[in-house]
């Protein structure tokens, strides 16, 4: 029986075999990069991202559904704008705290958010204003619009609910950034993990929950860890403890949970797998990272489902014909006989990669994808 592509996407994560692989590409950033500059192909001029996905024979992503709002209470928001710059405060009764973020063109031909170029940490008295921020913070449950969002979904894909990054890299990232965050944990280690606590409380109490009783099936929690910035001694002691926790929480209600590894992993494998992730989505490998795809499965065996396989360089005009069909040949034979797989773009189709070369990949996978694979 041929099945839908969220049906293959439902039996990858229940562990039964699909009829054939998914085929999942995330088109979004080329299709809006192309659609603003007016250069879509002259065949998709007229139609909608999804019909570009229908006619190319590619699962929808459906990354963009939400089970929440989120409020903060006591807080006076300010928003400043100069030129391409932007400055949001945060006034709260313990203090303020300031964001700034610019856009530039190349940004803004390519549909992308504005680049964060000064986070709400920089002085050691910050830390109590943004604690106040979180504990502040409300969760209101929306589920009549994600339901609304899923059924549009319908048949054509699965949707991924992102419910945000985990405390320890949203601090790294988001509110720090990476050198700065790392030499406050060394300078004031109470107030960084003060902050880490109160986090991971009220993503517990209020947050956890919302997500737990809502209709999303896949949750994405977590993004970007690398072997780089969160090295295997920090990610056992700050991210292992807390994603065991929520992935535990979540299988109590039926739900799996991803999380988005667009980074070098190769020195944390071994760490996703024991946090307990079920899946690793749009999984970057070699030659964009030294993790090829064989390491992966050789080290995580069925045990992690992998949603990716095609570095997004692939697609590149730099890479020959030749050496695209090599690579794909190679991917087909190391994915067999296709248990705990999803095929995707990692990280996305880029607005200069060859949409032909989505259009061979489905080719393929009509030829070559059917359950089980031979290698």
């Amino acid at each position: 029986m041929t099945m839908t592509v969220r049906e293959r996407q439902l039996a990858v994560l229940e562990g039964r075999p699909p009829d054939r692989i998914p085929w999942v590409p995330r088109l979004e950033i080329w299709y809006t990069a192309h659609r603003l500059a007016g250069t879509l192909p002259e065949r998709y001029r007229d139609m909608t991202l999804r019909e570009i996905q229908r006619d190319l024979g590619v699962g929808t992503t459906a990354r963009t559904g939400r089970v929440f709002t989120t409020r903060i209470r006591g807080v006076d928001v300010i928003e400043r704008r100069d030129g391409l710059m932007c400055t949001t405060e945060y006034v709260t009764p313990v203090g303020t705290v300031s964001e700034t973020s610019r856009r530039t063109p190349d940004l803004d031909r390519a549909g992308i958010q504005p680049l964060v170029v000064q986070k709400l940490l920089k002085r050691p008295e910050d830390y109590d204003v943004v604690r106040y921020l979180v504990e502040n913070t409300e969760y209101h449950p929306c589920y009549e619009e994600f339901r609304a969002y899923d059924r549009d979904i319908g048949d054509e894909g699965l949707p991924m609910l992102s419910v945000g990054d985990v405390p320890f890299h949203h601090f790294l990232a988001d509110l720090c950034g990476y050198e700065k965050a790392y030499l406050d944990l060394f300078d004031y280690e109470d107030k960084v993990e003060g902050l880490l606590e109160t986090m991971t409380q009220v993503y517990r109490e209020r947050m956890w929950p919302v997500v737990a009783n809502s209709p999303a099936t896949l949750i994405l929690h977590g993004a970007h860890f690398a072997s780089q910035t969160t090295p295997p001694s920090y990610f056992k002691r700050y991210i292992t403890p807390y994603v065991r926790e929520f992935v535990e929480y979540m299988h109590g209600f039926g739900k799996s949970v991803a999380q988005h590894a667009d980074n070098d992993t190769l020195e944390i494998l071994g760490d996703l797998a024991e946090a307990g992730y079920d899946m690793q989505e749009c999984f970057v490998t070699a030659p964009m990272v030294p993790c090829t795809f064989r390491m992966a499965r050789e080290r995580w065996g069925k045990s992690m489902i992998i949603f990716g396989g095609v570095p997004s360089v692939m697609l590149e005009q730099a890479i020959s014909d030749q050496e695209f069909e090599a690579y794909m040949d190679d991917l087909f034979r190391a994915i067999a006989p296709g248990d705990a797989f999803i095929l995707g773009v990692a990280d996305n189709v880029m607005p200069t990669s060859m949409i032909s070369r989505i259009a061979r990949i489905t080719e393929m996978v009509e030829e070559r994808g059917a359950y089980p694979m031979a290698a």
